[in-house]
């Protein structure tokens, strides 16, 4: 047997070894493969119309404080729409401080330096009561000892004005005590502390400049 031939024989039992060994590493693909499928993009986080999906599920900072679904849940939804910074969290940290500084400043009838946080409606109301107080020669002597409860009751968005109004219901523990124009208590008790209920709404125009919301509203 020749050289060549030789070469040959050596080159073909290495190329069968070869085979055998990636048959046993790669296993055996019969039939027709399908090509690789391309690659998908990464799933975008869904746009906020109704709720923002979160990794297959509704936005919690919405469905935690209001029915998933209801008017109020969309509403809110629409508010992060149109300013994306928003978070229902936030604004009720703000409304709690807000109902503090306001309930006390009507309270002490200095309602002047947190006059940019009341509607004109709200404010002539407020300043009403004020001075009818003060014809009586009553003053009235308060102080905010704690908040029980505070929870979001409503909220409503306008599209095409973008204004958006949230309506909040707080429980609050106060002493409130009213005197006359000689110093006698006509109402309540030094150390008497009495929970106040209020249901009040916010309204603020979405996307605006002013950070500040307005108290618009006030009731039980």
């Amino acid at each position: 047997m020749n050289n060549p031939i030789l070469q040959l024989l050596v080159l073909a039992a290495i190329a069968v070894f070869l085979i055998l060994r990636l048959k046993n590493v790669l296993g055996t693909r019969e039939g027709f493969e399908k090509p690789p499928l391309p690659q998908q993009p990464a799933p975008e986080k869904a746009a906020r119309s109704g709720f923002e999906v979160i990794e297959g599920g509704p936005d919690r900072d919405i469905v935690d404080h209001v029915e998933q679904g209801s008017p109020a849940a969309e509403a809110l939804a629409a508010m992060k729409g149109a300013e994306p910074s928003f978070t229902v969290a936030e604004f009720l940290q703000g409304a709690r401080g807000a109902y503090e500084m306001i309930l006390m400043a009507f309270e002490k009838g200095e309602i002047e330096p947190v006059m940019g946080f009341l509607s004109p409606e709200v404010y002539e109301t407020f300043a009403q009561v004020i001075d009818a107080r003060t014809e009586q020669g009553l003053t009235v002597e308060s102080e905010f000892i704690g908040m029980r409860e505070l929870a979001l009751a409503d909220a409503t968005f306008n599209k095409t004005t973008g204004e958006a109004e949230v309506s909040v219901r707080y429980v609050a523990e106060i002493t409130s005590v009213v005197r006359d124009a000689s110093g006698t208590i006509v109402e309540g008790a030094p150390n008497e502390i009495k929970r106040q209920r209020d249901t009040w709404t916010f309204a603020r125009v979405m996307g605006s400049n002013d950070p500040n919301w307005q108290l618009v509203a006030t009731g039980e």
